[in-house]
């Protein structure tokens, strides 16, 4: 079964998938064929491990569905361990250090290593999310400290000079505290990449909206909304949106701010 789209038992079509999983590279995988993991302290959440160390990444990203009166009150993090939550549906409570806050479409919590996730869906209706976390990497007098935004309220800006791309960026971006960052990349219909892209940075994105074609080490891929992709340090990279009306874009984390270990 998938249970995203609700399928169960035989299809009429033979057996096929779109997912692509080339392992410490890239991969695609959409929506049909995932399944629920169970994972402690997430209580009436259908949740899926998306990205992890068994796929090549330093990080891990997750699906959620936080249905009516699922939460997480044991708390999801903490102990060297920085957690992202972003909620592109329905609303959640989220439990902070600086006390109750309400999450609407396009909202999203940051919690340093420190600090613990705790959240809860007390409205009526299902929310679905995008869930993040990694191992935090110290840097000597500087400390990432709890975010909570809403897309919505941001300023977009030209990508690179090109006013028919626009990106936006969720986390502080000149605060050496923080080794990780999240972005929303925006393309209108027929706009591309300037380039392919190639460097150390990891990334893990989310599908937001629209359709494109993407670039994963120099071979093309159809993309679409809901669709999920990892692409590992020095993977080239780069996208066309397409269709007629709606904008491809997507949202996507992003390594930053530390010099590599050896």
């Amino acid at each position: 079964m998938s249970y995203l789209n609700g399928q169960l038992g035989f299809r009429e079509d033979i057996l096929q998938n779109r997912s692509v999983i080339v392992k410490d590279n890239y991969a695609i995988l959409e929506p049909d064929g995932l399944v629920k993991n169970v994972i402690h302290g997430f209580e009436n959440c259908d949740i899926t491990i998306l990205a992890s160390p068994l796929l090549g990444a330093s990080f891990c990203d997750y699906l959620i569905s936080i249905n009516e009166g699922g939460k997480n009150l044991k708390g999801f993090g903490g102990n060297g361990v920085e957690t992202f939550l972003y909620i592109h549906e329905g609303e959640i409570v989220v439990y902070t250090s600086e006390g109750e806050k309400t999450l609407t479409s396009g909202g999203y919590v940051f919690t340093p290593e420190d600090e613990v996730l705790k959240f809860e869906n007390k409205s009526s209706k299902n929310a679905k999310g995008f869930l993040y976390k990694r191992r935090y990497q110290h840097l000597e007098g500087h400390k990432a400290h709890l975010v909570i935004g809403n897309v919505n309220e941001l300023e977009y800006s030209n990508y690179e000079d090109m006013d028919n791309v626009k990106t936006t960026t969720l986390l502080p971006a000149d605060d050496l505290g923080f080794d990780m960052n999240f972005h929303i990349l925006s393309f209108k219909p027929g706009a591309s990449h300037g380039y392919i892209e190639t460097h150390f940075q990891e990334h893990g994105a989310l599908i937001l909206t629209g359709k494109g074609m993407y670039n994963l080490d120099n071979e093309w891929f159809p993309v679409q909304k809901g669709d999920y992709l990892f692409m590992g340090s020095y993977c080239p990279q780069a996208a066309y949106a397409v269709g007629k009306d709606e904008e491809f874009s997507y949202i996507y984390s992003k390594d930053c701010n530390r010099d590599p270990e050896i």
